[in-house]
């Protein structure tokens, strides 16, 4: 297992014990979000961010928050998000993909938001940032023609895809 891959994991866990006990999250700015990264002119992703950091988000100037998490309390959600968020201000695109198996439908349905919002300070997340790093790789080199390498440089800062997520990446075979 890549190094990366175990941080992620080892991150989530204690990303869900901090939401359920009195020491939550301490980040004063949305780069301590965890997980956190940026996808220069593109967007910011990350895991699952908690009420206070979603107010960063919008005080960083984010328009929309994308969740590729399915709503549950092992993917570390938030009840009712949709609410806080539209409370915020904040515009929410839930499209929820099980990480067991991520779809051809989840990915374009990625990019339709994507795009449609293009002109939109745009931040996407899951529980852990391992989704969305695949589906941010894809869209890079898929869509945008960005170079593998570049793109794979930030997925790999994530984690290592494993199981059904190669050859969601990289075709059937790979996994």
């Amino acid at each position: 297992m890549a190094s990366s891959t175990l941080k992620t994991m080892l991150g989530f866990v204690r990303s869900m014990w901090a939401r359920r006990t009195p020491f939550g999250s301490t980040s004063d700015d949305v780069e301590g979000i965890y997980n956190y990264l940026n996808i220069e002119s593109l967007f910011a992703t990350s895991g699952q961010p908690d009420e206070r950091q979603f107010e960063l988000i919008r005080e960083a100037g984010f328009e929309t928050v994308v969740n590729l998490a399915p709503e549950s309390v092992l993917e570390n959600s938030l009840i009712d998000e949709a609410s806080l968020l539209a409370g915020l201000g904040l515009e929410y695109i839930h499209i929820p993909v099980d990480f067991k198996n991520p779809t051809q439908d989840d990915f374009d349905n990625f990019v339709r938001s994507v795009q449609e919002r293009a002109h939109k300070k745009i931040w996407v997340h899951c529980a852990a940032n391992m989704r969305v790093s695949a589906f941010v790789y894809k869209y890079r080199c898929s869509v945008l023609g960005e170079q593998e390498a570049v793109a794979k440089s930030d997925l790999d800062r994530i984690w290592e895809p494993f199981g059904a997520w190669k050859s969601f990446l990289w075709g059937p075979g790979t996994e």
